[in-house]
């Protein structure tokens, strides 16, 4: 994926009342809110560039443009951006997610970026840039991104945007080395035949189960129990976790069940499954949602915990995804998890994209330089199909 970024707008402003960026003119082209008839051309662009497909099937590009339709236009306003050269092609797109925050109770309004695209044929270098300082331009208090790659942190990190390093990993407890290995590769190359695999990968890891098979219970408390949830109960629940941060989500009513509903869309890793960590008296300590099935790669999607709760909540979800028969799990790190991640065995990082934050608000700044900021998960693009499903394959 490219870059996704949130962007908050001014404080002033009103959250219903968001102005779509404005159309930004110049000698290299224009940028203007992206429109249906513009679906096709993006979809095509992006399958080109994030699936590497050479031979574009009709129903693949159908599928993805009908989805992106889905994210970004039926909302009933257009916050991505398209660029278009000054001969009238498609040279680039912005994908833009709306959503609101808070800041020690203030109102935000912020906007999630998923793709950041440009057509090699027909770009020279600055449509990036260019989408970006439109984007600029509307009135947007925090500029975010948990996803960027390369090329993308070049063009945003001399725009002013802050690094999160303790956010740009990835983490892997592994299970079953060969099975992840196979899954991974499957990945990649989707026409992999297993009876080319399995065999060899479950013999194996016969041979090292009880190198890679997790402990009974990590953590030092005995008093925590995990329980199952729904998407429902999930919705409930997770503000409460996420209220001792100073800059977090402010979903209003029937908006996180909406955002878990088409998180639930995506189909690379399995379903969608909900857990927590409750104490004796049933008060949540921590809760998690990961993507799964069994010989597949738990994904994760949202892991939170309060105060001291993290390695507990960490113990559940791995012991969850064990039981389902998982090879192994995979998530995105952040500030308050990395002790725990440190402790445990068999675990493994690597760069999986940029996070970063642009604002112009010192307390919004602030408030990210000392960590104090709920990002990632939810609040990112990786609950979006575009960044894992092989449209039109199915």
């Amino acid at each position: 994926m490219a870059t996704p970024a949130l962007h908050l707008v001014s404080a002033n402003a009103d959250p219903e009342k968001l102005a779509a960026p404005p159309v930004l003119d110049s000698h290299h082209g224009a940028v203007r809110p992206l429109v249906s008839e513009d679906l096709e051309h993006v979809a095509a662009l992006f399958l080109t560039k994030f699936r590497r497909r050479r031979h574009l099937l009709d129903r693949a590009i159908a599928e993805t443009a009908a989805y992106m339709k889905g994210i970004y236009l039926d909302s009933g306003e257009s916050n991505a951006l398209v660029q278009i050269t000054p001969e009238g092609r498609l040279g680039g797109f912005l994908g833009v997610l709306k959503a609101r925050y808070e800041l020690n109770g203030a109102a935000l309004n912020a906007a999630i970026i998923g793709p950041l695209m440009a057509d090699p044929g027909t770009d020279h270098g600055s449509a990036g840039p260019q989408l970006l300082r439109a984007l600029h331009q509307g009135e947007f208090d925090l500029y975010l991104t948990d996803s960027a790659n390369r090329v993308s942190l070049a063009f945003a990190r001399p725009l002013k945007y802050q690094l999160l390093p303790a956010h740009c990993l990835g983490w892997t407890r592994i299970f079953r080395p060969a099975a992840l290995a196979a899954g991974m590769l499957r990945g990649k190359w989707p026409g992999l035949p297993r009876f080319a695999l399995d065999p060899c990968a479950r013999a194996f890891d016969a041979f090292t189960r009880k190198r890679f098979e997790p402990p009974v219970q990590h953590s030092s408390s005995h008093r925590v129990h995990r329980e199952p949830m729904d998407a429902a109960q999930f919705a409930e629940r997770l503000p409460s976790v996420v209220s001792d941060y100073s800059l977090r989500p402010r979903w209003q009513d029937g908006e996180l069940p909406r955002l878990l509903a088409l998180a639930a869309e995506k189909r690379a890793d399995g379903p969608l499954h909900f857990g927590g960590t409750f104490d004796e008296a049933g008060k949540m300590l921590g809760c998690y949602a990961f993507y799964g099935e069994p010989g597949g790669i738990a994904n994760l999607l949202q892991i939170q915990a309060s105060g001291s709760h993290w390695g507990a909540t960490l113990d559940a979800l791995i012991a969850d995804a064990w039981t389902m028969g998982c090879a192994g799990v995979i998530g995105q790190t952040q500030t308050r998890f990395m002790p725990q991640l440190f402790s445990y065995k068999n675990v493994f990082f690597r760069y999986t994209g940029g996070t970063m934050v642009r604002s112009r608000i010192p307390e919004v700044t602030e408030a990210v330089r000392s960590g104090d900021v709920f990002i990632g998960g939810l609040m990112g693009d990786r609950w979006t199909r575009l960044s894992s499903d092989d449209f039109g394959r199915n």
